[in-house]
């Protein structure tokens, strides 16, 4: 490979990385857009209004809402799943593991479950409308190895995908409840996960 095409190579680079970073940014804006409005009543015009952005710049970047939510979601859940994956790398023992994902589990509720219930959204509209499908079924197998990867540091031996389903459950009762009820708060948020470790215990 000569010098002019190594130059070429590291433009188009350059210019990927930048189209991909800008992405991310339009993506953070519009989730929260997303979140408030949902994506059935969303348009990408609405979008482009909550988030402070022209009409001509979200399709620059994305075709339509379509691409720009499963952009959006996919970016977002990618990030839990790695953030899980860290959090699962400082324990040591399995009591640790229990503890550490007990936590995050509430974290993420408390502070970010209108962001998560996009994803039970979009995932609805997948049983409605196959064109999310391909999203939402590589997404799941991805939580569902992720919780297989928690399972195996807690020692569990039970099937990844009756766990999975079981966390999965619980956590959309607890999104749904905290979201929707005032009185509902962190100490319930904490005693839904408690039961579901301890579910989880005795079936692994």
């Amino acid at each position: 490979m000569n010098a002019l095409t190594n130059k070429l190579k590291e433009r188009a680079d350059r210019k990927s990385t930048k189209r991909e970073d800008k992405k991310r940014l339009i993506a953070e804006s519009a989730i929260k857009a997303l979140v408030v409005l949902g994506y059935a009543n969303t348009s990408l015009r609405d979008i482009a209004e909550q988030s402070g952005m022209s009409l001509g710049m979200l399709h620059y970047y994305f075709e339509d809402k379509i691409e720009l939510i499963t952009y959006c979601v996919t970016r977002y859940k990618e990030d839990f799943i790695s953030q899980l994956d860290g959090v699962m790398e400082q324990a040591v023992t399995p009591e640790q593991a229990e503890q550490l994902f007990h936590n995050l589990l509430v974290h993420t509720i408390v502070t970010d479950a209108a962001t998560h219930r996009l994803w039970f959204d979009i995932r609805t509209q997948s049983l409605f409308d196959e064109v999310f499908l391909p999203t939402v079924t590589d997404l799941e197998i991805a939580l569902i190895e992720v919780v297989q990867r928690v399972a195996n540091k807690m020692q569990l031996q039970a099937d990844a995908e009756v766990l999975y389903a079981l966390v999965n459950g619980m956590f959309r009762i607890q999104m749904q409840r905290y979201t929707s009820d005032d009185d509902y708060g962190r100490e319930q948020v904490e005693a839904g996960f408690t039961k579901t470790i301890a579910a989880m215990k005795a079936i692994g």
